[in-house]
C-alpha cells in the first residue's frame, strides 16, 4: 500500500541523488526543462529499489549531448534519432529523452517520431499512468496530469488515454499490462482488459522477439503466474503461446483428472520457490520457469479416455519436448535456452519411477549422465511437479527425491559422477582393436559406456578384456 508522506521523502531523496542533482544543474543553467519521469518515480512513490535514471527534456537531442558532455565521462548517441542521448554520469548510467509527441500508422509498431514542447503531452502518450509520473528538477515538483498516484494507491494499471488508442498506437503495451501486473503486484482495469481482449490480434505486427523479450520480463518477476492469468483471460497469449490455454481440458462427468492448466501454474509458483531457497543469490532463471510452465503442453495432444473413467497421456513427455521446441524456435528463443527447456520437458517423468522402487546404482548413473548440465534444474522441475493435496503420498515423493540426491552426492563421491566416461578413450579402442577412426569405434566406446553406468569404475585392464570379448563375440 502506498504510504503518500513517505512517498515524497522518498522522492525527496530521488531528486537529491548526486546524479540527478548534477544533471538537473547542468540543464537548469541551461534554461531548460528537465525531469525524472516514469519507472524511477513509480519506484520511489512504492519503496522499491530503482537504479534507471531516465529523464526527459525540452531540448532536442544535439543540445541534450552539448549540456552532458562536461559532466559525464561517456555518452552514446545510438537513440539519437527517437530523442534518447545515454551518458555515464558519476558512474550511472542515464539515459535523457527530448519530449516527444510520436504518431502511429497502425500497421507497424514503428512511430513518426515527432519532437513535443510539453512535459504533460509527453507523458500522456506513455503506456500505464503509473509510468506517466515526473518530477521536475531541480523544482522537485511531482506532475502527474493522468492520475498515476490514485491509480498506485488503488494498485490498479491502466492506460493514460483510450485504451484502444493507447494499444492501437503500440500493441507490445497490451504484453506489458501483464508483465506490469505481475511485477507490481497490480489488478488490471477492467476497461483495460476489455481493450487487450478486443485488440489481441494486432499483436501480430510485433516481431517475435519483442514478444519474446517481454515474455522473459514477465518470468524474471517473483510471481508471473498473475500476468499469465491476465494473459490467459484476456486471450492475447493465443497470439504467442496457444499451447499455455490448450492445458484446460475439458472433464465430462466419467473421466476426472488433474486440471493440467492449474497444476502448470502452480508448478511454476512451487519451482520459483525452489530455486529462490536453494540459489537465493542468484538471476532468475528463465530457463527452468519456461520448462516449469510448458513441461505438460504435451498432455492435450496424447490425453486419450479409458473405459471405466481412466485417462491417459502416454508419452506427453516426449510429445511436450517437441512441442516446446518449436514455439521456443518461433519466439527466437537462442539454441542454448531452447535445448535446456525441450530437455527437461523430455526428462520430467524420469524420477517417478524410483518413488516406486529404488533404483540401481546403474539407474541413476543413467538418470545423471541423461541430465548432464540440467540436473540441478532437473532436481527443482521434478520436486516442483509434486502438486498432489494428498499428503501422505506427497511426503513419500520428496523421500524418495531425497534419498535419490543423497545417492547421487554418494556416487559423484565415489565415481566422478559428473563426468562419466568409459575406461578406456577413442585412442585407446582403435590401438587394442587395431582400428581406423569410424562407425565401429563410436560403437565400441558405447558399449564400454554402457558398462561404466551399468557397473561403475572397472578399471583399463578389465575394459580391455571386456572390449576384447565383445569384438570377439560380434564375428
Amino acid at each position: 500500500m502506498l504510504n503518500m508522506a513517505e512517498g515524497l521523502v522518498r522522492l525527496e531523496e530521488l531528486a537529491a541523488h548526486p546524479v540527478v542533482a548534477t544533471v538537473a544543474r547542468a540543464f537548469a543553467e541551461a534554461g531548460r526543462d528537465l525531469a525524472i519521469v516514469g519507472g524511477p518515480v513509480r519506484d520511489a512513490l512504492l519503496g522499491r529499489t530503482t537504479h534507471d535514471f531516465d529523464f526527459t527534456t525540452d531540448a532536442r537531442p544535439d543540445e541534450i549531448l552539448a549540456l552532458i558532455k562536461p559532466i559525464s565521462s561517456v555518452q552514446w548517441d545510438v537513440g539519437r534519432a527517437f530523442g534518447t542521448i545515454g551518458a555515464r554520469v558519476k558512474g550511472e548510467q542515464v539515459e535523457i529523452t527530448t519530449f516527444r509527441a510520436d504518431s502511429y500508422d497502425g500497421v507497424t509498431r514503428k512511430p513518426t517520431v515527432e519532437f513535443g514542447d510539453t512535459l504533460e503531452a509527453d507523458l500522456s502518450r506513455r503506456d500505464f499512468t503509473v509510468n506517466a509520473m515526473a518530477l521536475r528538477v531541480p523544482a522537485r515538483t511531482l506532475v502527474d496530469p493522468t492520475g498515476g498516484v490514485e491509480d498506485l494507491i488503488a494498485g490498479r494499471l491502466r492506460t493514460p488515454i483510450d485504451p484502444a488508442v493507447s494499444f492501437g498506437d503500440d500493441p507490445l503495451r497490451m504484453l506489458r499490462a501483464a508483465r506490469f501486473s505481475s511485477q507490481l503486484d497490480f489488478s488490471v482495469d477492467q476497461g483495460t482488459l476489455d481493450a487487450i481482449a478486443e485488440l489481441r490480434a494486432s499483436l501480430s505486427i510485433v516481431s517475435p522477439e519483442r514478444v519474446q523479450a517481454e515474455l522473459v520480463r514477465l518470468l524474471q518477476t517473483d510471481d508471473p503466474v498473475r500476468g499469465i492469468r491476465v494473459l490467459v483471460e484476456t486471450g492475447l497469449i493465443e497470439e504467442f503461446l496457444p499451447e499455455i490455454p490448450a492445458l484446460k481440458l475439458e472433464v465430462d462427468e466419467h473421466h476426472h483428472h488433474k486440471d493440467v492448466y492449474e497444476h502448470s501454474l502452480t508448478v511454476l509458483r512451487q519451482a520459483i520457490a525452489l530455486e529462490k531457497s536453494r540459489h537465493p543469490d542468484a538471476a532468475p532463471d528463465v530457463a527452468l520457469r519456461l520448462a516449469a510452465l510448458l513441461h505438460d503442453i504435451g498432455k492435450p495432444a496424447t490425453r486419450r479416455l479409458e473405459a471405466g473413467g481412466g485417462v491417459t497421456f502416454h508419452h506427453h513427455d516426449i510429445k511436450g519436448a517437441r512441442m516446446a521446441r518449436k514455439r521456443l524456435q518461433a519466439l527466437r528463443f537462442d539454441a542454448a535456452t531452447t535445448t535446456v527447456v525441450s530437455r527437461l520437458v523430455e526428462l520430467h517423468l524420469r524420477f517417478f519411477g524410483y518413488a516406486e522402487g529404488a533404483w540401481t546404482d546403474a539407474a541413476v548413473r543413467r538418470y545423471v549422465r541423461d541430465a548432464g548440465d540440467e540436473l540441478e534444474r532437473l532436481h527443482i522441475l521434478t520436486r516442483a511437479d509434486v502438486t498432489t493435496r494428498n499428503k501422505r503420498k506427497a511426503q513419500r515423493l520428496a523421500s524418495a527425491y531425497d534419498d535419490i540426491e543423497a545417492r547421487i552426492a554418494t556416487l559423484r563421491e565415489q565415481e566422478q559422477i559428473d563426468a562419466i566416461r568409459p575406461d578406456l578413450d577413442g585412442n585407446q579402442i582403435q590401438q587394442i582393436l587395431g582400428l581406423t577412426p569410424g562407425r565401429e569405434v563410436g560403437e565400441a566406446y558405447r558399449f564400454l559406456l554402457d558398462l561404466r553406468l551399468d557397473e561403475g569404475v572397472l578399471g583399463a585392464d578389465e575394459a580391455e578384456k571386456r572390449l576384447r570379448e565383445w569384438w570377439a563375440a560380434r564375428g
